[in-house]
């Protein structure tokens, strides 16, 4: 293996100890990898590495699906892209995924894994399949699909963490691209399908009556409460954060807008949350819309909110029990209302820092860490010692050349 070159081969390595670097480049930690076992086998990464203290110019290495060791010295993260060596940056974490490659999260049957498998291409290597307003019958035999996915790893994908319930619990006044099956809260369908596969996230309109009175069952219950597809005033708002609500869904998108007499859902976002997702394609959010919800929302995060249609030609697909047309970049209904996206996160990655400006380090941070700790996951999202070896390899123009998800190799990364 060549200095500055990631290598894919396998290297069985003494017991280490960490190597003589500054105390805050230290992020080596003792791992016995000798055997013959190859779980307990080691593969190595060597390039700038992204990690919590900045950029390393070293090598990561991973045991057992986590990362053993980082070491190397801090790198000047401006020359980062003038570099020739590869860029490893943490996997992305995408919480609001339709579908792709062909595929809706809604088929059942092994949809989820095609799904993961071709987000995993892109550098996603963890997701929460999300599902769409629909009858309960058509939920039921989704989240029937989706329990075999999530209970394991899909071989050649991202992992699957648990469902996004957007809808059905949702306003009929702000469907989007959502079907016409909106219905107040239900806790025992909520329980049904949990005993499936688990909900880890859940958006509901606060204005539907009883939906304000479920949010603090729901987070007593381990459910992270979103709010969006709503029209609801800026004091119903405010009433369900007080309720337990943490985040906004594809903020800006399927809500009541901000007027200065009347906030609305996104003035209640820009005033008072401390998490959100927005859709960078682009398309569904105005580049000046994201910088203003960067600059008040803390704890913003990137999702892709993708269909089907992402990865596929121009043509006609399913989302849910919809046809959506995929034109032009985007994908829409017949009457033009925006279904969902095509886009994928490392599109969404490049988008951040070529149109937008923003750094490798505040790009990851959005598309990466922040979802990952909103979801309470610390051991994904982050290059660090004992974290998922969860990992994507950028070339200097931003390309996908190669993905690990927990130490694993997609074979079919590109």
């Amino acid at each position: 293996m060549s200095p500055g070159r990631w290598s894919g081969s396998l290297h069985c390595v003494k017991k280490m100890s960490a190597s003589p670097l500054p105390a805050n480049l230290r992020i080596a930690s003792s791992a016995n990898v000798c055997g013959d076992d190859k779980s307990s086998e080691m593969n190595r990464l060597d390039g700038l590495l992204l990690t919590p203290r900045g950029f390393v110019r070293g090598s990561l290495e991973m045991v057992d699906g986590r990362i053993a060791a980082i070491v190397g010295d801090a790198a000047t993260a401006a020359g980062i892209r003038d570099s020739n060596l590869p860029i490893v940056i943490p996997g992305f974490v995408d919480l609001h995924v339709h579908g792709g490659g062909g595929y809706d999260v809604m088929d059942g049957g092994d949809a989820a894994a095609r799904v993961a498998s071709v987000h995993g291409r892109s550098g996603t290597t963890s997701l929460l399949a999300t599902t769409m307003t629909a009858p309960p019958e058509d939920l039921r035999a989704a989240f029937a699909g989706l329990a075999a996915v999530t209970s394991r790893r899909v071989i050649d994908g991202a992992r699957i963490l648990g469902v996004h319930l957007e809808g059905p619990y949702i306003s009929g006044d702000r469907l989007g691209a959502q079907p016409d099956f909106a219905r107040p809260f239900r806790m025992g369908e909520l329980m049904e399908l949990s005993a499936l596969v688990p909900v880890r996230l859940i958006t509901l309109a606060p204005e539907v009556p009883g939906n304000i009175e479920a949010i603090a069952a729901l987070v007593a219950a381990g459910v992270i409460v979103q709010l969006g597809h709503s029209a609801a005033t800026y004091e119903q708002a405010c009433a369900a954060m007080a309720a337990g609500a943490r985040g906004f869904t594809h903020l800006y998108n399927a809500m009541s807008a901000m007027h200065q007499r009347a906030p609305g859902l996104v003035g209640t976002a820009l005033a008072h949350a401390t998490h959100a997702e927005i859709i960078p394609d682009l398309l569904h959010v105005h580049p000046g819309a994201i910088r203003v919800a960067m600059r008040a929302i803390a704890g913003l995060y990137c999702v892709t909110d993708s269909t089907a249609a992402a990865g596929m030609p121009d043509g006609d697909y399913r989302l849910g029990r919809q046809t959506v047309t995929k034109c032009m970049g985007g994908v829409r209904l017949a009457d033009g209302t925006l279904a969902g996206s095509t886009l994928t996160m490392d599109q969404a990655f490049r988008n951040l820092v070529e149109s937008l400006g923003l750094s490798l380090v505040e790009a990851s941070a959005l598309t990466s860490t922040r979802a990952a700790d909103y979801l309470g996951m610390a051991e994904r999202g982050r290059l660090q010692a004992g974290s998922y070896a969860d990992v994507v390899v950028l070339d200097r123009d931003l390309r996908v050349s190669s993905v690990f998800v927990e130490g694993r190799r997609l074979d079919h990364a590109s």
